[in-house]
């Protein structure tokens, strides 16, 4: 059983009611309060900056009586209150049975994330309590994810890289010590070779003033005795020293073999992981030409059209890679990755800025705000993966 997060279980999680009537309100959180410990309501409209951040709820109920007035003060709410931008948390919305087709669109395109045909009153009390339970499965299914395949694929093909450095290390050690082999047959047959001939060369007189000729055979027997007793047993015993190394290495490459196996199968699954990338440009036909780019490349996308999707996208998942246009209205790029680098969860996400120039004040701030690298407009295919891929990879 996998541990849950102390922060999303239904003990410990917070619930806020935001909601116009109070006696809707009140209502609402009698529910709740059956199956939830911490449920809190919200009714001032001047007060919900102040009661979010108060408050931190794990999930939102957006308790009003229209659609549009639930529009209105999440809109709001998300305006003045830079904390719900930067908190992991969950919508649901309340609506009326004749807003469940426009609610079902928004949620589909991640501005909510839930909700329950709440008005009027239906025999169905416990749908809300469920979407609340749902709300903080998946709160706690996040908060949990450990590293991302991303990671784990990056340092696989680092242990296939250290495999492959390991049998070539093996490899070149056998090599040496076959041509150490190789060098101390050839000297002991070169040094036998010069004694024969020096005895040969002493007693034929070829040398007649290195030695007179009434000890040339005598010094001719000590020749061939120190070839025999000093010289090619120490040249012997040389060469022998190598067959332990031998051994070892043919040892050492028998107990890897299924070590390397592994790193094997593993390289080859790292190459099937798909990194999820995140583009962030709110011009449409931009957003095209990169999904055409990658279209051949093993990545997974997903586009966000301003910065609110963006964050609003960034609540619910976590990319390996954003790519960010720094020119958008109401919230450029660089102001988007700074609220992004707030965020513990989403700090190490690494960031490339698309620009359709490369302005050196626009290059030195987007760095100082976290972003790793840049590509500039229009781009080109073989740039644009090159520094994909030396973000994904950079650990």
């Amino acid at each position: 059983m996998s541990k849950v997060n102390s922060n999303f279980t239904p003990i410990t999680a917070v619930i806020l009611i935001a909601c116009d009537n109070p006696s809707d309100a009140n209502q609402i959180k009698i529910i709740l309060n059956d199956e939830f410990d911490k449920v809190f309501i919200s009714i001032d409209p001047d007060a919900k900056a102040h009661d979010f951040e108060s408050h931190r709820p794990a999930v939102l109920v957006l308790a009003f009586n229209s659609l549009e007035k639930s529009e209105r003060y999440y809109l709001g709410l998300y305006r003045l209150c830079p904390t719900l931008q930067q908190m992991s948390h969950r919508t649901i919305i309340l609506c009326n049975k004749d807003d469940v087709g426009k609610v079902y669109g928004l949620c589909k395109k991640n501005y909510f994330d839930d909700y329950v045909m709440y008005w009027p009153m239906t025999f169905d009390m416990t749908r809300l309590a469920m979407s609340v339970h749902h709300a903080l499965r998946e709160l706690a299914t996040l908060s949990e994810r450990g590293p991302s395949k991303v990671k784990f694929a990056s340092q696989a093909r680092r242990l296939g890289e250290m495999e492959a450095i390991w049998e070539q290390s093996l490899t070149a050690g056998t090599q040496h010590i076959v041509r150490a082999d190789r060098a101390l047959t050839q000297a002991e047959q070169e040094i036998g070779i010069a004694l024969d001939g020096l005895s040969k060369r002493l007693t034929d007189g070829t040398l007649p003033e290195a030695v007179s000729s009434n000890n040339a055979k005598a010094l001719c027997h000590e020749i061939a005795r120190i070839k025999r007793d000093d010289v090619m047993p120490s040249l012997r015993a040389a060469a022998n020293a190598t067959l332990p190394i031998k051994t070892w290495v043919n040892d050492v490459r028998l107990a890897s073999a299924p070590v390397a196996a592994v790193t094997q199968a593993l390289s080859a699954m790292a190459e099937q992981v798909q990194p999820t990338v995140l583009v962030v440009d709110d011009n449409e036909f931009q957003c095209k030409i990169v999904i055409q780019l990658l279209a051949l490349d093993n990545y997974q996308l997903s586009i966000a059209t301003n910065g609110a999707d963006a964050l609003g996208l960034l609540r619910k998942s976590q990319p390996d890679l954003i790519l960010m246009d720094v020119q958008m209205p109401d919230m450029n790029g660089i102001e988007v990755m700074r609220r992004i680098k707030t965020v513990p969860r989403l700090a190490d996400i690494p960031v490339i800025m698309m620009t359709g120039k490369s302005d050196r004040a626009v290059v030195a701030e987007s760095l100082k705000a976290g972003a790793i690298g840049f590509v500039v407009k229009p781009l080109v295919r073989e740039n644009l993966l090159l520094k994909m891929a030396q973000a994904l990879h950079r650990d």
